[in-house]
């Protein structure tokens, strides 16, 4: 199970669990620098095969080097872009949920509506807020869950290389996750699909500039159909059905 359509008491996403384990890397858009999170403007992307990382390094820029971490993934490649296509095998490839994480694991785990775990509690009301801005101002403090969605896909330049992941906890990717899915569905099969690293600025009302990076997915076409165009086709430009930009 996972998030309902974000949510049905606030309406947005609906997503579909499943998931195996067999991936050869994971693309992340942050990193922790003297012990504190910081957002990166490109991709980084971690491995535990050096030939993996080697790949990666010549796809997308940036050189493999070792990291301090918990995980096996000890190769990082801090990468030159913020945008790449990959291929995703429809919706199916999307899991999401919300999770309020403990010291020895989650604590609460539901889809927005009703509990996923544990167990005796899978299926019962979760007791999460009705309202977007309410849920959000309930992770924040840590008193409530906060968005998890993953998704598995492979790279368009080398599918060969395997499966690699992405997770992120963004509310904004959250509140469009549904037209993603929809987009997947309507492909029906895998999907050309551009993962990217969006800049956001604006000033807020007191005056004070904000800027941020919000990970963005957009899909754009069958792979099939895909597999017809020019080498080095920039879609960047593609248009989605009559002539009209993709709504996400």
């Amino acid at each position: 199970m996972s998030l309902r359509r974000i949510f049905e008491t606030d309406p947005n996403a609906k997503p579909k669990p499943r998931f195996t384990n067999d991936f050869v890397g994971r693309f992340r858009s942050g990193m922790s620098i003297n012990n504190r999170p910081v957002s990166l403007a490109n991709w980084r992307v971690t491995t535990d095969d050096p030939d993996t990382a080697d790949a990666l390094a010549e796809l997308m820029g940036g050189r493999p080097e070792e990291w301090e971490t918990s995980g096996t993934d000890g190769m990082q490649v801090l990468t030159d872009k913020d945008s790449v296509e990959i291929v995703v095998d429809g919706s199916k490839a999307i899991r999401s949920r919300m999770i309020l994480w403990g010291r020895q694991g989650p604590i609460h785990e539901c889809d927005g509506v009703e509990f996923l775990s544990p167990e005796e509690e899978k299926g019962k009301p979760c007791g999460c807020p009705a309202l977007l801005v309410d849920r959000k101002a309930a992770a924040k403090t840590g008193r409530g869950p906060a968005p998890s969605v993953e998704v598995a896909f492979r790279l368009a330049e080398d599918q060969e290389l395997g499966r690699f992941r992405f997770v992120s906890s963004s509310w904004e990717l959250v509140k469009v996750l549904h037209e993603v899915e929809d987009a997947l569905d309507r492909v029906n099969g895998p999907a050309l699909c551009r993962l990217s690293l969006e800049l956001v600025e604006f000033v807020t009302k007191d005056g004070k500039p904000v800027s941020f990076r919000k990970p963005v997915i957009k899909v754009i076409k069958a792979f099939d159909d895909a597999i017809a165009d020019a080498p080095h086709t920039d879609y960047s430009l593609t248009k989605w059905g009559q002539g009209e930009e993709a709504p996400f």
